[in-house]
């Protein structure tokens, strides 16, 4: 039996030759050389790494220590105690730490569903809306975003100190709810992730503009919309000054008003040490947890969620 060929003439270029072959494995190959990591770059992300989550060991092994051998023992070696230490705050003052637990968790939940609910209204209206004094606006949104939440703190206090809402819970929550960089995210991604001729269209079917923001515009967002709220609930759960000014009941402080009083109190009782430090341990383990479940929702297509809807 015969093989029969169909060999190229012999005028075809070599070109023409290499043309025939599969283009994807030579752009495989060309982006595989590109590729190769830096020594440099890995060494300083390694340095970073380590100089971020070396504080965090120190305090997972410092939170096993009892209060002797806290400053006793080597740093960085671990002992057997912290079920009692996670006992011991628990019965300080009838468990005082799991109210101001509870406390933290209503106003960074509250205060960054709240936030991030206005910042996506805000954000979607100057992306998508043309109004006189817009540019004005969002000039001075950029303006607050520069401004740091100390500087605003006292002028919040007499405000709020004139409405009689001081000392409640208000007062830690109605100023968590506007967030100039939440506005400044959420108009970026806004203006990104949501087409022109998308809202177009929802507007040209008879949708009203609040069935198109919320049924078009909230499915493209929800990547950016959950970073907003991340940013916002770890800032509200790490926040010191505001709450310091606004509160004087400690039955309404959050975990960084509570363990500042508990610090303050190590310098007459030393065994308050190991409370703070369990206390910081087990306050950010529900940041952990979150950073775990809503990393999910971070994707390179910012428009993937309205696929999913």
């Amino acid at each position: 039996m015969t093989t029969l060929t169909s060999p190229l003439p012999a005028d075809v270029p070599a070109a023409r030759v290499d043309a025939r072959r599969p283009a994807g494995r030579a752009r495989r190959h060309w982006r595989g050389a590109g590729e190769r990591p830096s020594p440099v770059a890995t060494a300083v992300l390694l340095l970073g790494a380590l100089y971020c989550l070396l504080p965090v060991v120190w305090v997972v092994v410092a939170s096993t220590k009892s209060g002797a051998e806290l400053f006793a023992s080597f740093t960085f070696a671990p002992s057997t105690h912290l079920a009692d230490n996670v006992a011991d705050l628990s019965a300080y003052r009838d468990g005082l730490f799991w109210r101001w637990m509870v406390n933290t968790a209503l106003y960074a939940g509250v205060g960054a569903i709240l936030s991030t609910l206005v910042s996506a209204m805000a954000g979607y209206g100057l992306a998508k809306y043309t109004f006189a004094g817009k540019n004005a606006v969002f000039n001075v949104l950029l303006a607050g975003v520069l401004v740091p939440a100390v500087v605003l703190a006292i002028p919040q206090y007499l405000l709020l100190a004139e409405l009689d809402l001081t000392n409640t819970y208000w007062s830690v929550l109605l100023p968590s709810i506007i967030s100039p960089y939440g506005i400044y995210l959420a108009r970026i991604y806004a203006a990104a992730a949501v087409p022109d001729e998308v809202v177009e269209a929802a507007r040209t079917d008879g949708a009203s503009e609040t069935r198109t923001f919320f049924q078009v515009a909230v499915p493209m967002l929800v990547p950016g919309l959950v970073t907003v709220f991340l940013f916002q609930f770890v800032a509200i759960w790490n926040n010191f000054m505001l709450p310091y000014i606004m509160l004087g009941d400690d039955k309404l402080f959050p975990i960084t008003v509570g363990l500042s009083g508990l610090l303050n109190q190590g310098a007459s009782q030393p065994a308050m040490y190991t409370l703070v430090i369990t206390g910081a341990l087990l306050s950010i383990l529900p940041l952990v947890a979150l950073f775990f479940v809503l990393q999910r929702f971070w994707q390179v297509d910012l428009a993937a969620g309205a696929v999913k809807s």
